[in-house]
């Protein structure tokens, strides 16, 4: 039997979809990485994209921003996560977690709606600007809604980030589907370390699928052909 072969067969046994005593199935390890993973990036979002809206609008600290993000993203994340972990004790490793993940999603979400912001054209903010709007109007009337492509796109890939990383959890005995990764290869069962490893990149691929949909209906048809047309020039 080849690896494909055996994957299939533990993704299709039915046992491995119960919860039975000592034995947690599919789902509620798909739940646990879920659980994992919406609360990082819900206080992303509610850090980055004011902090980058504003920075983007005035124009000042965008080195700032660079250099951060250039530093939060070269830091280890299995490292960090252990020395919480080591540093706050096992009862609080789901927050050891959250804290490594709100570092991973962050940077990204920053970059994207400061990038967002500063990128709007600065005829149409000046524009606003000589018909007497406040700059807070500016900002959340024309700015804003501008940069909502490459807001958003950051947010996708940020979820994308967070699924992926929050994978580690299993290595500090929490769960999450990583659970599967770990426990096969500790017990030499790669069929269900591999199986692990798929339904890991199927949710990132749904969460991806979600998403997109989720941009292509917030996002105004006009700014839709406009990116379009910006990646095609780039191309």
């Amino acid at each position: 039997m080849n690896v494909f072969e055996s994957v299939y067969e533990w993704l299709t046994n039915p046992d491995n979809w119960k919860t039975t005593l000592g034995i947690v199935g599919i789902p509620q390890r798909l739940a646990e990485h879920l659980d994992y993973s919406w609360p990082p990036v819900l206080i992303a979002v509610l850090l980055a994209i004011p902090l980058g809206a504003l920075i983007g609008h005035t124009g000042r600290g965008g080195g700032v921003v660079v250099s951060a993000v250039n530093v939060f993203r070269a830091l280890p994340e299995l490292g960090l996560l252990v020395l919480l972990v080591l540093s706050m004790g096992l009862l609080l490793a789901t927050s050891a977690l959250t804290i490594v993940l709100v570092a991973v999603a962050t940077p990204t979400v920053l970059a994207g709606t400061y990038a967002g912001v500063r990128n709007v054209d600065r005829a149409v903010v000046d524009a606003a600007r000589g018909m007497g709007m406040r700059e807070w109007e500016i900002l959340l009337k024309v700015e804003l809604p501008n940069a909502l492509p490459l807001i958003l796109g950051s947010l996708r890939a940020a979820a994308l980030q967070v699924i992926s990383t929050a994978s580690i959890a299993a290595v500090v005995a929490l769960g999450g589907l990583g659970r599967f990764v770990v426990d096969g290869f500790a017990f030499r069962e790669y069929d269900q370390m591999a199986g692990g490893a798929v339904l890991i990149a199927v949710l990132a691929i749904a969460v991806e699928l979600v998403l997109s949909g989720v941009q292509w209906l917030v996002v105004s048809p006009g700014l839709r052909k406009k990116n379009a047309r910006g990646r095609s020039r780039v191309r």
